[in-house]
């Protein structure tokens, strides 16, 4: 099943009866540091405001939309790193569907209190041997047929990704009623489930605009991918950024991602880290990495903001906006000190 707008479009009249948009910021600070010319804006899409505190419920809503009348008492189950969690236990909650979720032993705190808070029940395995063991996998497929649950991905599932592609069809709106036009888009990618709903809308939206991939330079899957031009499997990512740590990107995110994406760019953790203090220090944001690495490839430079009209010349700096996805802000207080104390 593939993923059209009309889809998102759907999903998005769903979405509404269960949750309020993430609001998308300007960002003077951001302008200021770009050093950006004429009329041009930097807008933060902060999906940190969201009841989860990050992107994840809007594809987890979605797909309980369309799978919780089937349901006839099976549990729902998943693996994630912590926000597919809560944002799945919130869907659960909302939809009156058992969730059980596979997480890492070692996710942050805030992760497992948002999961709990909705009411899903979970199970933990050891990250730093699954590459080995395959333990999180095997868990869930024990769930599936012990307690006949139903398999929900956090990021490679065509509702899901219609899901996700709300977030990038606000944007287009928000832009669009108030006459602006977008020239860069940034959105970090993992299994590519967030990237995948986001392009779809924005490509429709603004057909014109580059829309640009971050990751870790330790879990960059997709960067791999698109060299090789095909899905390159990781054999361990490691990153401070826990969200972003997928081993390869989902095989119905990939061909959206091949299609869409002008580029994907790395960032270092250290350079996370200044991203996360700039955003603390510029905004009064607590931002989790997953969430600042967005803003570290702005700052650290990493991509070219010049416009170039259709001829290839540069244009007037006046052609268009940038919009950076902070995809969520779920960090430990005494995690976030120390990251930021790492960079002081």
């Amino acid at each position: 099943m593939s993923v059209t707008i009309e889809q998102i479009h759907q999903a998005q009249q769903i979405l509404a009866e269960h949750m309020t948009p993430a609001p998308l910021v300007r960002s003077y600070a951001l302008e200021r540091e770009l050093k950006l010319q004429g009329d041009r804006r930097v807008w933060i899409k902060d999906y940190g405001w969201t009841p989860v505190g990050s992107f994840k419920l809007m594809g987890a809503l979605y797909w309980m939309s369309q799978h919780a009348q089937g349901l006839n008492g099976r549990p729902v189950a998943a693996h994630s790193s912590g926000n597919f969690a809560s944002g799945l236990s919130y869907a659960g909650n909302r939809f009156a569907a058992r969730v059980i979720i596979v997480m890492p032993e070692s996710a942050p705190r805030i992760k497992f209190e948002n999961t709990r808070r909705y009411g899903a029940e979970v199970r933990t395995y050891d990250i730093t041997t699954d590459h080995k063991t395959g333990v999180r996998d095997r868990l869930a497929k024990e769930i599936s047929e012990q307690e006949r649950a139903l398999q929900a991905s956090p990021y490679d599932d065509p509702y899901v990704i219609a899901g996700n592609g709300v977030g990038g069809l606000e944007i287009v709106q928000a832009l669009k009623s108030q006459g602006r036009k977008l020239s860069h888009f940034v959105c970090a990618v993992s299994g590519g489930g967030l990237m995948a709903g986001h392009a779809l809308a924005i490509a429709d939206g603004f057909p014109e605009a580059r829309i640009l991939g971050v990751e870790p330079d330790q879990a960059d899957d997709f960067r791999q991918s698109r060299i090789e031009g095909r899905r390159v499997r990781l054999p361990k990512p490691t990153s401070i950024c826990d969200g972003l740590l997928s081993y390869d990107v989902g095989e119905h995110n990939w061909p959206i991602l091949k299609r869409l994406v002008s580029d994907s760019v790395v960032c270092s953790d250290e350079q996370t880290k200044r991203a996360m203090a700039w955003l603390y220090q510029s905004h009064g944001l607590r931002t989790e990495p997953s969430g600042a690495i967005t803003t570290a490839a702005l700052l650290e430079r990493k991509i070219a903001l010049d416009v170039q009209n259709p001829s290839g010349s540069l244009g007037s700096g006046q052609e268009g906006d940038i919009v950076v996805v902070l995809s969520g802000r779920n960090i430990d207080e005494e995690v976030f000190t120390k990251y930021l104390k790492d960079v002081a």
